[in-house]
């Protein structure tokens, strides 16, 4: 992935199941990648933990760890166990809790589909006026929402500064939205398997060629479905029996023989090889 020219990396995120990970291997996985990056030639390459966790000491904890194991950046969700019970005024006194205690900075990762809460535009607008709160990831990959949030803050882009707080995208299918949109890019799973079409998507549009981001867009979206309802499973899997890296998903997501795995991958390598040569087996 770095190799291919990704800006970041991200470890505990939705594929890396942090939910199920204890703070040990939460540690170890942080740990290992940040040296695995700088052995590979890649020592500056921002290094992002998922920190998340139901109370915000736990939190701080992770954090801690996070930065103590070699991260740059904390991506916290909000809690979401008595969701809800829970306001966006105390919503954001969590975040600004943890962002006050943070060793690193952090981003907050609004992902409904899987906490069950949604922050709303000005409530991550208000946010952004916290020293420590840098940024926010969008899996509600919500448009609206995504250009109410950039009108309020004018977030930090690749060609400007702005006001330093970060504003990106979910997923590989919002990536020409969210960087049309004023978004400062976009933190995508699909990055995992194809990370040279996610790169070359943003590369295009930096570059005004608009009808080629189009296009390529369209073959990233239709790779992208088949990978998220595949699941962390399938993903996984593939990765393993694909790129000999890896292992299985924990046994409470649903299991995938290699055969199955297979299909899957075949058929994210189809959607991306027949349209563009931006497929890279790493």
């Amino acid at each position: 992935m770095a190799k291919a020219g990704v800006m970041g990396l991200i470890t505990q995120g939705t594929y890396g199941e942090a939910a199920h990970l204890s703070h040990t291997e939460r540690a170890r996985i942080t740990r290992t990648t940040r040296h695995a990056v700088a052995a590979a030639g890649y020592p500056q390459l921002p290094l992002i933990a998922g920190c998340g966790a139901p109370s915000t000491s736990e939190t701080i904890e992770l954090c801690q760890d996070a930065y103590e194991s070699g991260a740059d950046y904390a991506l916290v969700l909000p809690p979401s166990t008595y969701k809800a019970q829970y306001t966006l005024p105390s919503l954001k006194a969590y975040f600004e809790d943890v962002a006050g205690a943070s060793p690193i900075p952090v981003l907050v990762y609004n992902y409904p589909a899987v906490t069950g809460v949604d922050l709303d535009a000005e409530t991550l607008a208000s946010l952004a006026g916290h020293p420590n709160l840098v940024g926010c990831k969008l899996t509600c990959n919500h448009m609206g929402k995504m250009n109410r949030l950039v009108a309020a803050v004018q977030p930090a882009t690749a060609a400007e500064r702005g006001s330093g707080f970060m504003c990106f995208g979910g997923s590989a299918d919002a990536t020409l939205q969210t960087l049309v949109g004023g978004g400062s890019g976009v933190v995508a799973g699909l990055a995992n398997i194809a990370p040279k079409a996610c790169v070359r998507l943003v590369e295009l549009y930096h570059l005004g060629e608009m009808e080629e981001a189009r296009r390529l867009q369209g073959v990233v979206a239709s790779a992208d479905r088949v990978a998220t309802e595949g699941g962390v499973g399938a993903v996984k899997s593939a990765l393993r029996v694909w790129f000999g890296y890896g292992g299985s998903a924990c046994i409470v997501l649903t299991a995938h023989d290699e055969t199955s795995s297979l299909e899957t991958f075949q058929e994210i390598k189809l959607t991306l090889s027949l349209r563009t040569s931006c497929f890279i087996n790493l």
